[in-house]
């Protein structure tokens, strides 16, 4: 099983096409699985920005791909070349 990290909306263009293609569907079998003309596939796969999220949650069904939300871990300040008088490095 794959997990695929999106932070902006062009990754996730990429990786509609490519879930797509993985399952050997052309635009117009998928756009046939889910009501729409293989011009909105198109649509949808160049700038899934544009579309709404419903219609997103619709055609990653039709890849059989779930969405799961995590939150993510806090970050760590950057360490520090210097020590302090301990011997420890300063944050």
């Amino acid at each position: 099983m794959m997990e695929y990290r999106l932070a902006v909306a062009q990754h996730l263009a990429v990786l509609l096409k490519s879930l797509r293609k993985q399952r050997k569907l052309s635009q117009h079998e998928l756009g046939e699985r889910l009501g729409i003309s293989q011009r909105m596939v198109a649509k949808i796969e160049a700038n899934p920005d544009t579309s709404s999220f419903g219609r997103i949650f619709q055609l990653l069904n039709a890849l059989d791909v779930d969405i799961v939300l995590k939150e993510r871990s806090p970050q760590l300040p950057e360490t520090s070349s210097r020590q302090n008088d301990e011997g420890t490095a300063a944050w």
